[in-house]
């Protein structure tokens, strides 16, 4: 038989008892999936993943313009990635607002101001290693951007935390091809610079 140590079993979250639970999940049904265990701000919540769907719009924009804009003798394999990264910016951007349509918010599309309401660019490349470059500038950015918008959200909101969790892992990939790219085309490593 183990015994449980009182001081660890008081730092271990209170289970609310199933009628407890019953009797909440009836109340405020307004708020959808924001209940009373919600610890973020909503309001602020809705307004940051307003400026990360701006990001996201933006990076699709980009990515789409390059797919089409790229030429030269290597462009092609190129073109392809800029398009498989467009349509996986498009997940990132349905996903971000289909979030903040479950907090109560409406998603921005609106054109007006979407590039001061991004992180990142849109940018105006004339070459492809240069939109190489652009691409990989933005990524990092939405990288940073993202840690720290995990950390900011953590326990509070864990839903928006996994969801950003999710598209970090892509935007990495997007700047590990980005710098692959990059080496291929000038024929150096930006990472042995380091």
């Amino acid at each position: 038989m183990t015994r449980t140590d009182p001081a660890s079993a008081a730092t271990k979250p209170f289970l609310t008892d199933v009628e407890t639970l019953r009797a909440r999940a009836r109340k405020h049904l307004a708020t959808g999936n924001v209940t009373t265990t919600y610890r973020g701000d909503v309001g602020q919540t809705i307004a940051i993943l307003q400026t990360v769907l701006a990001t996201e719009v933006v990076c699709v924009l980009r990515y789409s313009m390059h797919a089409i804009a790229a030429t030269g003798i290597s462009s092609q394999s190129v073109k392809a990635e800029f398009s498989q990264h467009a349509t996986e910016e498009w997940e990132h951007m349905m996903a971000v607002a289909e979030r903040i349509n479950q907090l109560g918010g409406v998603p921005n599309f609106n054109p007006d101001g979407m590039v001061t309401r991004s992180a990142s660019q849109y940018g105006d490349a004339g070459n492809l290693v240069e939109m190489i470059r652009e691409n990989l500038i933005a990524e990092r950015i939405a990288i940073d951007h993202y840690r720290e918008l995990i950390r900011y959200f953590g326990d509070d909101d864990p839903a928006t935390r996994i969801m950003l969790e999710g598209i970090l892992v892509v935007e990495e990939e997007h700047a590990n091809d980005m710098h692959d790219l990059l080496v291929d085309h000038e024929g150096k490593s930006a990472l042995a610079a380091r």
